[in-house]
């Protein structure tokens, strides 16, 4: 009998793997992404103090839209963007949460970028 294989729990191994590679500072925090099969949520997080610094998804209330394209994606990663980029945050390491760097976690990425943040 063939099994098929969890790819969440294969990607929770990845990005298990990646984070203990990477970490935000203070100076230099972390751009996570997390993407449901509706939604995507990005966070930007200071792993030294434990604290969320910036958030912003597809749930929340000004946001308008489908929230599982790759349109929505790019519209939170400029949202992400602005928001950090108000709190004096232009350079964070990008966590991609052991998802491929395509669709839209790229687009995201891309707004991020367009808003301002290096990475």
């Amino acid at each position: 009998m063939v099994s098929k294989k969890d790819k969440n729990k294969q990607r929770l191994k990845r990005h298990a793997r990646v984070r203990g590679k990477i970490s935000g500072t203070a100076e230099c925090p972390r751009l996570a992404v997390y993407r449901s099969n509706k939604n995507i949520y990005a966070q930007i997080i200071d792993d030294v103090a434990g604290v969320t610094l910036v958030s912003a998804s597809t749930i929340e209330a000004g946001f308008e839209g489908i929230g599982s394209n790759k349109e929505a994606a790019k519209k939170v990663g400029k949202a992400v963007g602005e928001k950090a980029i108000a709190k004096g945050i232009e350079t964070v390491v990008f966590d991609r949460g052991g998802y491929i760097y395509h669709g839209r976690v790229s687009e995201l990425a891309e707004g991020a970028r367009e808003a301002g943040l290096k990475f």
